[in-house]
This record gives C-alpha cells, sequence and structure tokens, in this order.
C-alpha cells in the first residue's frame, strides 16, 4: 500500500504546523481524498471518511466558533479521536488555543494553510492521487521527446543510457534513468518519474555517473512524464521477423494499461537516437489521426484498381 509522510505533505505544500512538537514523519496520509467534517462536527457521524485528510473550512469554523467551549471541545476531541492523519485549516483560519493541546494529546497533526477551501482541495487531492497511485519500477530510461514519454527499456548494457545521452544532447529531456517508478494516476495515464536519490542521474559505463542537470543545464531534465510509447531495444538477430510496415500496433501492459510497444533491433551503425526521434513523432502523428501505414495501403490499393481499370480498357 502506497503511503505519504505528513512531513512531506507539509513541505510540498508549504503548510503552517501548529503541533510542531509532533514527529510528522511518523504520522501518514493512505487515502487520496480529502473531507470536509461538516456532517460530523453537527452530529453526523456515519459513513465518517476518517482515513481522509480532513479540511476545516470557513463554515465549519464558523459553525465551531458559535458552540460554547465545551461542547466545541468535546466535537474536537471526537473528531481527533477518530484516527484522521491530519487537521487542516484553510484560509489561515487560526483555531482557538484550546485545540493544539488536545490535538498533542490525541497525536493528530494540526496544520494551517493559507489558500481558499477548494483551491486548497483541488490541489490536494490532484497530488496525492499521484503520490497514492498504483506504482511499479521498471529497469530503463524515460526521456520527453517532443512531448511524448518515451520509456526506452532493453537488457542491461544495450545502450539505453548511450540513446538517452545522445537525446539530450539534440534537445530532448530526461526524466529518469535506470530504474524508473511507474504510477497509474487514472484509467487512462501512468506517469514515470524517477526516484530521489537517481533523479537527474545517469550511469555511463566506463565513464560512471553525471549529473544531466549539471552538465547540460537544468532545461536537460524533468521530474514527471506521462508514459506514451515504450521502445524495446533488442540485438539484431538475422532470423527474426520485423515489422515494416507498422499498420497494426504492438503493445506492452503496466498495471493494467496498455501502452503501445516497438521492438527496435540494435546493431552498429543505426543511430538510436534519431530512430527514437522518429517513433516520438510518428507516434503523435498517429495520435493527431494521421497513419502513414495507413496511407500507404490507401495508395497501394487506389493503384491496383487503376491498374485493373487501365487492363480492362485495354481489353475493350
Amino acid at each position: 500500500m502506497q503511503r505519504v509522510r505528513v512531513s512531506s505533505f507539509v513541505k510540498k505544500f508549504g503548510f503552517t504546523n501548529l503541533t510542531e512538537d509532533l514527529d510528522l514523519d511518523e504520522h501518514y496520509i493512505l487515502s487520496p481524498d480529502v473531507n470536509r467534517p461538516g456532517l460530523p462536527i453537527a452530529g453526523f457521524w456515519e459513513r465518517f471518511a476518517n482515513e481522509r485528510v480532513q479540511i476545516i473550512g470557513l463554515v465549519e469554523h464558523y459553525y465551531l466558533q458559535a458552540k460554547a467551549t465545551e461542547e466545541r471541545m468535546k466535537i474536537y476531541d471526537q473528531l481527533l479521536c477518530s484516527g484522521i492523519p491530519c487537521l487542516l485549516f484553510a484560509r489561515s483560519l487560526r483555531p482557538l488555543d484550546e485545540l493544539v493541546p488536545l490535538a498533542m494529546k490525541r497525536n493528530v497533526p494540526i496544520l494551517l494553510s493559507d489558500m481558499t477551501t477548494s483551491v486548497l482541495e483541488a490541489e490536494i487531492i490532484r497530488w496525492l492521487h499521484v503520490q497514492l497511485a498504483p506504482m511499479i519500477t521498471v529497469h530503463g530510461v524515460l526521456m520527453d521527446v517532443y512531448g511524448e514519454g518515451i520509456l526506452i527499456t532493453g537488457e542491461s548494457g544495450i545502450g539505453k543510457s548511450e540513446a538517452a545521452i545522445e537525446l539530450i544532447k539534440r534537445g530532448h529531456r530526461l526524466v529518469a534513468d535506470d530504474v524508473v517508478e511507474i504510477r497509474r494516476v487514472s484509467d487512462d495515464t501512468l506517469v514515470g518519474m524517477a526516484p530521489e536519490v537517481t533523479r537527474h542521474l545517469i550511469e555511463l559505463r566506463g565513464i560512471g555517473i553525471i549529473d544531466v542537470s549539471t552538465l547540460f543545464g537544468i532545461e536537460a531534465v524533468k521530474n514527471t512524464q506521462s508514459i506514451d510509447l515504450v521502445i524495446e531495444l533488442e540485438d539484431w538477430s538475422d532470423d527474426a521477423v520485423y515489422d515494416r510496415v507498422g499498420r497494426e500496433d504492438q503493445y506492452t501492459e503496466y498495471l493494467g494499461k496498455e501502452v503501445v510497444c516497438h521492438h527496435l533491433p540494435v546493431r552498429p551503425g543505426r543511430n538510436l537516437a534519431v530512430i527514437v526521434e522518429s517513433a516520438a513523432m510518428n507516434n503523435r502523428q498517429k495520435k493527431m489521426g494521421y497513419n502513414a501505414a495507413d496511407e500507404l495501403f490507401r495508395r497501394v490499393q487506389k493503384n491496383m484498381n487503376r491498374t485493373e481499370e487501365d487492363e480492362e480498357d485495354e481489353l475493350f
């Protein structure tokens, strides 16, 4: 199960931690959704989504402010005892001082944000859905080539990192080398990124580790990228039959999502970077509705029909 430390959550959005004595590294968020506990604080606790981040907006804040101190503390205590990961106040709405000692006692972080409630909800959900999405790791290189996310896979030592370096020199961007974390953030989207420890780094056999962002500039790297195409490098075999037309796409599957996959044979004299660029542009063109293989088939059919008509004319 994926989980996010509350400390990372606070760091990402710049929240103020009102419970400073709590170790936020020991608190985790398990759900990508958020909840505004309007009904629970009004007395309806059934179906309370206690696994979500709880957000107190303007309405909830003034409702609680209007309550007598004893009743308000009772509501807060029930909320904090329900197993919530944290309690977040929007619009810089500071709770009364009595809440913080209670939160410390119940071991629940109290956070403060200056964002409006609706914007805060949208941003948190968007970020958490990526962080908590189902994830696998694969061996390969992920590049942003002409806006297309190209995942280059293949056996160790076949030339993935070398192709990445050439693509970087041609103006494209590195996302991950060697280890790629793939997350399914929606039914239609796979997003890849590098583990934090190897981010922006490439290993070149015989040279060692190079820092792409330092060597080529910050414009040569990118933190995340959707995966649009997989290119699997393999050793050239004279006995193998390779697709020379490409009318029907082949696919590979990650996390239940199929992605177009090209098997690219490697041998001396083939410029992998140029081929990857061409594959990226061709894939983009297909998504825009044009398929060169279909156009070739249409021309061949048209030429065959024209030849048959000419032969009929000669007969008559």
